[in-house]
């Protein structure tokens, strides 16, 4: 309940853009979609909006974390960025997570959802991750997959070979991520790629505003 108390203290740290077509009071919606964003099923955070006196459904929470449009702040200047990817299940087909996280701080810094894994779209992900933030002179933490150390090299990035060590820090990310999502089995059944992205762009926010 800690993480829960922590993330909604900073809950006006974000605009909502759909307001005006919704009836919820404003800090009725940034609980909501805190809460659920901290750990809570959107069963469990429709329980407490109700004890407040705000009765919603379920599928009115997901939207409002769909609608808000959240995703990790631009304009880190880390000295070390991790690159990894996982696996995601949507549906029964498997997608591949791609996330980048700066070890000194253990804050996300970019997140994507891809139908595959190849150096191309490895590429596209760097590409992007190099528009938001500032990695010119950092140096990229990767496992020995060839299509990440090869995108490394096409973009004309700094790297090394790393294992274990600094790269704990977007395995822990990992590990929240698969813990969530296996908590919540329905999380990402009948939805569509870019709804599962949306979610674990929001969840990233969320993570950065925790640690």
């Amino acid at each position: 309940m800690l993480e829960i108390a922590r993330l909604v203290e900073g809950s006006d740290s974000f605009e909502l853009d759909f307001l005006e077509r919704e009836a919820t009071p404003e800090p009725a919606m940034k609980l909501g979609i805190r809460l659920h964003l901290a750990g809570l099923s959107t069963s469990d955070t429709v329980s407490i909006l109700d004890s407040l006196g705000v009765d919603r459904c379920r599928s009115t929470v997901h939207n409002w974390v769909q609608k808000a449009d959240l995703q990790p702040t631009d304009g880190a200047d880390p000295d070390h960025v991790e690159v990894d990817e996982t696996v995601i299940h949507l549906n029964d087909e498997r997608f591949w997570l791609y996330a980048a996280v700066d070890p000194a701080t253990n804050r996300l810094l970019h997140v994507r959802l891809y139908p595959t894994r190849t150096q191309a779209l490895t590429e596209m992900f760097l590409a992007e991750l190099h528009e938001k933030h500032l990695v010119d002179d950092a140096i990229f933490l990767v496992d020995g997959a060839p299509w990440l150390q090869a995108a490394c090299h096409r973009h004309g990035l700094r790297f090394q070979h790393e294992t274990h060590g600094n790269r704990n820090s977007v395995e822990r990310v990992f590990r929240e991520v698969k813990r969530r999502t296996n908590q919540f089995s329905n999380c990402f059944s009948h939805a569509e790629a870019e709804t599962a992205e949306n979610w674990l762009q929001a969840f990233a926010f969320a993570w950065n505003q925790l640690i």
